[in-house]
């Protein structure tokens, strides 16, 4: 029987890779329900049922104007629209928007960041010189973290990206290819690179917290002399993406602090970073980090970006609330633990006969290993897809819903607050009124979504718990008085509100 040589690498193809990869990838697409995606329905369920709004109001008052950001009297009674939250989605929205309806451009523009995710954990493995089987076992490893199910508002798996946080996802897949492609030139001695710069750009523009955390990562680079070239490749990035990031960086401490309670202790009945799904894993990403070392894979700065997140967690409080920092933690355990998969894998393609079928089969095999166990523990993400994706005129209180809003489009034009109530969820999110300003030109609501935009915020809270039975309350700490209508009438009337909505 003829083995193959312990030194030969297996002849992996781009297309055999390619396949696993997108097969990772169809999965995802499968939870995300297909046939709700490409209908026509305006996107419900939590947060995204209010996100609607967002780019809707970029293509038709901001753009016109040549601006991407702006103000916007739809919430809150006027806010910043677009100045600290992320361009980028939204943009591509309004680009596909030109061909798509809105619903089904607004659906799809959600999931790219998700689908991206096998490719871009492949690219970067691949530059840090990982052998293309290895890499694929990598990639598709960085393709099933999205599967985690044990989270639902930090960022980067299904879960987050149906809460509305699809931003998150979209930066988490171009910091990969960012940081694939500084290795790339780092190691080929180029000044700068285009693409390196074009991921970094649509990094910053598409969410800040990605930004950061692979932003102090990378500048492990300095550390090297002949890396130190990444400078130009950060400066062209970051003057790509200033006209936003700028007046970002010199507004921020215009925002509300929503003074969230920030997550403490590591087990998983904290929501910490441990949770169930990742004990098993981790031993293998301890293999697959010691592996890689002695490989010498370049690593140095992924273990950065795994563990910077899991070692600030314990500190991080005020207005970056901790939770949002573990989804790179979770991402690099399954990340190197696809990395001793696809070792252990070239370990047995060198001691089994040197035939073709062999490296097919060891690849689909480690692929199974990697895929099913997280795929087949999946129970929320696709019901809460559908619900999400077959949007609001697939509920069956729609008409109520319809009603209501073509009776306020009747009124003269008005600012509208509403009595919160959990109820409401039966219309395809409890906050399915915010969309009075969608719906109804000239009719904008009190609340909005985009909490930390608007300095209006925390009196609109106070003002909301005077005129609600059940108040949502969102920020702790606050004077709430509870209901007090003479108190309630006299703030609105600072806010110039003109109606109320109250759920009976």
């Amino acid at each position: 029987m003829q083995l193959t040589p312990l030194t030969r690498q297996p002849a992996v193809s781009r297309s055999l890779a390619f396949g696993l990869l997108a097969t990772v990838s169809v999965i995802v697409f499968l939870i995300m329900q297909p046939a709700e995606l490409f209908s026509s329905t305006t996107p419900s369920g939590g947060d995204m049922g209010a996100h609607v709004l967002v780019p809707a109001y970029l293509r038709d008052n901001l753009l016109p104007s040549l601006r991407v950001s702006g103000w916007s009297n739809d919430w809150f009674a006027g806010f910043p629209i677009l100045y600290f939250y992320f361009p980028l989605p939204a943009l591509t929205i309004v680009a596909l928007d030109v061909i798509l309806p809105y619903g089904v451009a607004f659906k799809l523009v959600t999931i790219m960041g998700l689908l991206a995710m096998p490719f871009g954990s492949y690219y970067l493995a691949r530059q840090m010189r990982a052998p293309r089987l290895v890499a694929t076992m990598a990639g598709i490893a960085g393709g099933t973290f999205v599967l985690m199910e044990s989270y639902a508002i930090y960022g980067g798996n299904i879960k987050s990206t149906l809460a509305g946080e699809y931003s998150f996802s979209w930066a988490m897949a171009f910091s990969l290819f960012y940081l694939g492609a500084l290795m790339r030139d780092s190691r080929s001695g180029r000044r700068f690179s285009p693409l390196a710069a074009i991921m970094l750009a649509g990094m910053a523009l598409s969410h800040i917290i990605p930004t950061a955390i692979v932003g102090a990562a990378s500048l492990i680079f300095l550390a090297q002399p002949e890396r130190r070239r990444a400078i130009t490749t950060w400066a062209l990035g970051f003057a790509l993406a200033a006209f936003w990031v700028v007046p970002l960086v010199a507004t921020i401490g215009f925002t509300t602090d929503m003074n969230f309670s920030p997550l403490r202790g590591f087990d998983a009945g904290t929501g910490g970073p441990l949770p169930t799904e990742l004990w098993p894993l981790l031993p293998l990403a301890v293999i697959g980090l010691v592996w890689s070392l002695w490989q010498r894979y370049s690593v140095s700065v992924l273990v950065l970006t795994t563990l910077l997140p899991l070692l600030a967690y314990p500190f991080v409080s005020g207005k970056l609330w901790n939770g949002r920092l573990l989804p790179y933690w979770f991402f690099g355990v399954f990340f190197f633990a696809g990395l001793a998969v696809g070792l252990a894998a070239l370990a047995v393609y060198r001691r089994l006969p040197a035939r073709t079928s062999v490296l097919v089969g060891v690849g689909l095999a480690g692929a199974a290993l990697l895929i099913f166990p997280p795929a087949s523990g999946m129970e929320q993400s696709s019901g809460w897809a559908r619900w999400n994706y077959s949007g609001y005129e697939d509920k069956g209180p729609y008409p109520e819903y319809e009603n209501l809003m073509a009776t306020v489009d009747t009124l003269p034009p008005g600012r509208i607050m509403w009595e919160a109530n959990n109820d409401m969820d039966k219309y395809g999110t409890p906050m399915a009124l915010m969309l009075f300003p969608y719906w109804s030109e000239g009719h904008p609501s009190m609340e909005g979504l985009l909490f930390e935009s608007s300095l209006s915020t925390p009196f609109h809270f106070m003002n909301a718990a005077e005129m609600s039975d059940r108040p949502s309350n969102p920020i702790p700490g606050l004077p709430y008085s509870g209901f007090d209508l003479d108190k309630g009438l006299a703030h609105m009337e600072l806010f110039n509100v003109r109606y109320y909505v109250t759920f009976t």
